[in-house]
């Protein structure tokens, strides 16, 4: 069963995109010319989870043939335009977490640099992909109301498990809009009835946002199959709930109110569901095996076979070989030299009160590497991170050695444990400082370090944790910038602010811009201010 939908859901299938002008800066392409009309592809039955496949995949490939070749999305690089792949740039190599060592990928550097601006290409490619996920998700709900399939004489079964299909790609909708208002907060917002030729559509206000997608969740929190019996890879409640509670963690940094009992509301309902559990050996929850994994709340899936991609896994195994590491020892052929660490992150291992060098959580590859980062552009400079592997638990290599079957954890449980930590010391009540205690422990047991005690509780101590436990999955631009250290002079990593030494920032890098271009055609919208 699990392994079932993670195929179809690369099947890139059936499905029209009208370009709409409201995006006609965007240039979606066509996906498949042998058709022509949404009406000529829902006639079918077996269609409509087809498309719902095509939605999930569109967090892991790029186009309509893998690795490359029929792009989704032009205007930008086909690789660069790969959901995770954009994700994990503006997310880590923003950070003390990861910096890149490629010369010609223009604007890369100026993510480490913290002075992108709104014509750069990383940053264009994740606005573009959110942006193409929403207007296809638009259409799946346009085109599945009950009265659209009654007209094409849909049979009952199938309208009864179309429905269930609009609500996960409903969570999928709110989940895009999360990370267009995390990372661009005043951000477009696309009506779902919103067709061809539709007006350009608004700027919505973060809290104009915060509300939608509050509103989304809760309304298909009790749709969505119980936590833990949907097919892998596919939303239930416990995604829906962990969006949520993600939402309201990040609350006052985007409405300027507290949400903390929200979130730890949505942490127990997690937690309490029991269909969750620790991996007992961290290192498995990133291996070609990790499907298997009882902790993964929500994955994007991968699979080396059916969803080539340059993007993705490919995209973070590949570019964090290099130097001294074999690729092979990680199930892949190819050393791209580009990402790896600073000492940023590695000193939460080796140096400080509660670092701990027999950590488990330490996958980094440090032979023939400088731990200081003297040249930006040298792979060795900065240690090598073997963190995600092509490579299965019990020792055997993934499908293909350049694409990795290997999936990425979006949400898993120790992170929901780090956050009902955070928001009972922020101040969040229905919960406990003991428990939290207990839960912080449960995590770092796994990894094989010294428990804390309440004393050792803090705001603090919790954001480090979660470095050493969730480095390079994404979390790290949203912590810090709800702690107030990503652009603060206050807390500095090698090279942030383009000085080897660290500096601060100015403020406006806490958002990104929305792309130059479309600023240019879209008159409804206003630059973030600053750029």
């Amino acid at each position: 069963m699990k392994i079932q939908f993670k195929n179809l859901y690369i099947l890139l299938v059936v499905m029209i995109l009208s370009t709409t002008s409201c995006f006609n800066d965007l240039e979606v392409l066509p996906i498949d010319d042998d058709f022509n009309t949404s009406e000529v592809i829902y006639r079918d039955p077996a269609s409509y989870k087809q498309v719902l496949a095509k939605l999930y995949a569109g967090l892991a490939v790029t186009g309509q043939q893998g690795p490359a070749g029929q792009s989704d999305l032009a205007r930008v690089d086909e690789g660069f335009t790969s959901y995770l792949r954009g994700l994990w740039n503006v997310q880590e190599l923003t950070t003390e977490e990861a910096i890149n060592a490629w010369v010609n990928d223009i604007g890369m550097r100026d993510l480490h640099d913290l002075d992108y601006d709104a014509n750069n290409q990383f940053v264009e490619g994740m606005y573009y992909r959110i942006y193409y996920q929403v207007p296809l998700a638009n259409e799946f709900l346009r085109e599945t109301t009950d009265e659209r399939m009654n007209s094409r004489g849909i049979s009952s079964d199938v309208q009864n498990e179309v429905r269930q299909y609009r609500s996960e790609v409903r969570f999928l909708r709110a989940l895009s809009y999360w990370h267009a208002l995390d990372m661009f907060r005043n951000a477009p917002f696309i009506p779902e009835d919103a067709g061809v030729g539709a007006e350009s559509p608004s700027q919505y206000s973060p809290q104009q946002m915060f509300d939608y997608i509050e509103g989304e969740l809760l309304a298909i929190e009790n749709e969505l199959i119980p936590a833990g019996q949907n097919e892998y890879a596919r939303a239930d409640q416990a995604a829906a709930w962990m969006l949520l509670a993600k939402l309201y963690m990040n609350a006052e940094v985007y409405i300027g109110q507290a949400k903390y009992t929200e979130c730890i509301t949505y942490c127990n309902k997690i937690i309490n569901s029991n269909a969750f559990s620790l991996e007992p050996v961290y290192e498995h929850l990133f291996l070609a095996d990790n499907h298997n994994s009882n902790e993964i709340i929500f994955p994007v899936a991968f699979d080396g076979v059916n969803t080539q991609t340059w993007g993705g896994m490919t995209f973070i195994i590949n570019s964090s070989n290099g130097g001294d590491m074999n690729p092979m020892d990680r199930g892949v052929n190819g050393a791209w030299s580009g990402n790896r660490t600073t000492g940023g992150l590695v000193d939460k291992f080796i140096a400080g009160q509660y670092a701990d060098t027999t950590d488990a959580r330490m996958l980094f590859f440090s032979e023939g590497a400088n731990y200081e980062v003297e040249n930006v552009f040298a792979f060795t400079d900065g240690w090598g991170v073997t963190k995600f592997s092509n490579i299965t638990s019990t020792g055997v290599m993934g499908a293909d050695n350049t694409h990795p079957d290997t999936d990425f954890p979006m949400f898993r449980l120790a992170d929901v444990y780090l956050m009902y930590a955070e928001a009972v010391k922020m101040g969040g009540t229905g919960g406990d400082e003991a428990t939290a205690v207990n839960y912080v422990n449960m995590v770092r047991q796994r990894a094989g370090v010294s428990s804390i005690s309440a004393s050792d509780l803090t705001t603090d101590f919790i954001l480090d944790e979660r470095a050493r436990e969730l480095y390079w999955e994404c979390h790290r631009r949203t912590d810090l910038v709800r702690h107030g250290l990503l652009t603060s002079s206050t807390y500095v990593w090698p090279w942030k602010g383009e000085v080897k030494e660290g500096v601060g920032v100015d403020e406006k890098y806490n958002i990104l811009p929305i792309p130059a271009f479309d600023i240019a055609v879209n008159t409804n919208l206003l630059q973030n201010p600053g750029f």
